[in-house]
């Protein structure tokens, strides 16, 4: 069975970036033909998700939290998924997950419909 790999978080400064990657557990294996969904989870707060690319259109989804600070995109390749994060706030703080799930540029599917959870990358944003 194929897993999602979350990698590239760490702690940085506010106003700093960071960029996480998404990739499959099989090497070379490729996720074009996989929506791919960003959430994350603060501590003591409800999971989120913040952003999806879509394998059918390319449609890509923010959430409002991130709009504008945030950069969802495929390598060419097509085995990675990035999530480029600028002006980091103590806010973006959480642990970070890739998952498959339906995306549109309206919305990422709900929760329940995503099969399985990583072990996620911790994003911590502190001076």
């Amino acid at each position: 069975q194929v897993h999602l790999v979350e990698s590239g978080g760490g702690l940085v400064q506010p106003g700093g970036s960071l960029r996480l990657s998404c990739v499959a557990s099989v090497s070379g294996y490729t996720l074009d033909s996989s929506p791919i969904a960003w959430f994350r989870q603060a501590p003591g707060k409800e999971r989120e998700g913040i952003s999806c690319i879509s394998d059918v259109d390319g449609s890509i989804y923010y959430a409002d939290s991130v709009k504008g600070r945030f950069t969802i995109s495929r390598d060419k390749a097509k085995t990675t998924v990035y999530l480029q994060m600028n002006s980091l706030k103590p806010e973006d703080t959480a642990v970070y997950y890739c998952v498959s799930n339906l995306c549109t540029a309206q919305a990422i599917g709900p929760e329940f419909l995503v099969d399985e959870w990583g072990q996620g990358t911790q994003v911590t944003v502190s001076s």
